[in-house]
């Protein structure tokens, strides 16, 4: 395996922990409805765990209110529940087969925590980061010890892959920014 081959193996693995990180803070509140809130949501649906996506359209209705169309009547309750009991600190409301989800507007001691949450999934990003890039000067420092590169591509390959990491860390505090803003937004 080639130094190439390495890097480009790690790096595909840091874009995937950068949508990862993406992932993860969508599912934080803003003052503003949208549907990835109830992305984690999971509903106890015939037998099983599922994801509420599953079970009916989540949609925004307005700035503070998520629509969910249930498509089995019988699913209703269960999916309010799940709601709620998700730990997000909505009260969703059933009318008939939909589930209004009226989105309250956040406290700023509330909002400080979520800047705090994003932070802190914006550092287990990094030390992902790191650890992969852990993984590419191993596969270097054998590649040398094994006399396939030169100590000068090895020296190389270090600096090529700290420029990596340090391009998606920027990628993730441009994120963490963007979502800060969006949190703090009134």
């Amino acid at each position: 395996m080639s130094v190439r081959e390495i890097t480009q193996k790690v790096e595909a693995k840091m874009k995937k922990s950068i949508e990862s990180f993406q992932h993860e803070i969508a599912a934080i509140r803003t003052g503003k409805a949208t549907t990835a809130l109830l992305d984690r949501v999971k509903v106890d649906a015939y037998g099983q765990s599922m994801p509420l996506k599953q079970l009916g359209n989540v949609g925004v209705q307005d700035a503070h209110t998520l629509m969910v169309q249930v498509w089995d009547k019988s699913m209703v309750s269960a999916v309010e529940k799940a709601i709620r009991d998700a730990n997000l600190g909505l009260n969703p409301a059933a009318e008939g087969q939909s589930i209004r989800v009226s989105i309250p507007p956040l406290t700023e001691e509330r909002r400080k925590e979520y800047v705090k949450l994003t932070k802190k999934y914006g550092e287990d990003a990094k030390i992902a980061l790191r650890n992969l890039r852990r993984e590419i000067l191993h596969g270097v420092d054998k590649l040398e010890k094994d006399k396939e590169i030169s100590e000068d591509e090895k020296s190389r390959s270090k600096k090529d892959a700290d420029d990596l990491v340090h391009k998606y860390e920027k990628q993730i505090n441009d994120l963490i920014s963007q979502k800060e803003k969006e949190i703090m937004e009134v």
